[in-house]
């Protein structure tokens, strides 16, 4: 059996490149590889570039203000990057279902890898499941792979940090309240 890589993992490396950024293309090519990924071609500068200002368009997809419009922005990296469905076992590894040609640059097969990996998290498990941190101080993304689809934080350091932010500011406003109740005689 071969695992469908257009899975979790594209979607995966997407955030974690789009949340920290590469320093170089040896970095790239380590979290590629991380991932999974058996790129065909060796990582260039112009790919780095390249992959940057694609996710730079994913992160509209992200910041899409609702579901239609996300499916217009997805829509149109899905056009520009992927292709349409094919059997190869280009690599020896099994045959498997691409959404691009063989041999393409770097760039572009991550780039299609995440605009199909993106369209299938989003179809299969809802238009909502990618997004911003909920956290006022982050503004990373996140992919929502949990069972009951309530993400809204990047990481749960983030959640922890904004639920202790929340419980202080609901007791320092029940402290006022209670400070205000003092100051008026039989109130």
């Amino acid at each position: 059996m071969h695992l469908n890589p257009y899975g979790q993992d594209p979607l995966a490396l997407a955030v974690d490149l789009a949340n920290r950024p590469c320093a170089d293309t040896a970095d790239l090519e380590r979290r590629c590889a991380e991932a999974g990924f058996l790129l065909e071609r060796a990582v260039g500068e112009a790919d780095l570039a390249a992959v940057r200002d694609f996710l730079t368009g994913w992160a509209e997809v992200i910041d899409s203000p609702d579901d239609p419009t996300r499916a217009e922005r997805l829509n149109a990296l899905l056009a520009e990057y992927s292709g349409p469905p094919r059997l190869t076992d280009h690599a020896g590894t099994g045959w498997h279902l691409h959404y691009r040609p063989d041999d393409l640059p770097a760039h572009r097969q991550i780039a299609a890898l995440v605009a199909v990996g993106t369209a299938l998290h989003l179809t299969g498990r809802g238009m909502s499941r990618l997004g911003r941190c909920a956290a006022r101080d982050c503004t990373h993304v996140y992919a929502d792979f949990s069972r009951n689809g309530r993400q809204r934080y990047c990481s749960s350091v983030c959640g922890n940090r904004d639920a202790v932010r929340r419980h202080r500011a609901r007791a320092a406003q029940e402290n006022g309240e209670r400070e205000s109740g003092r100051a008026w005689p039989g109130a």
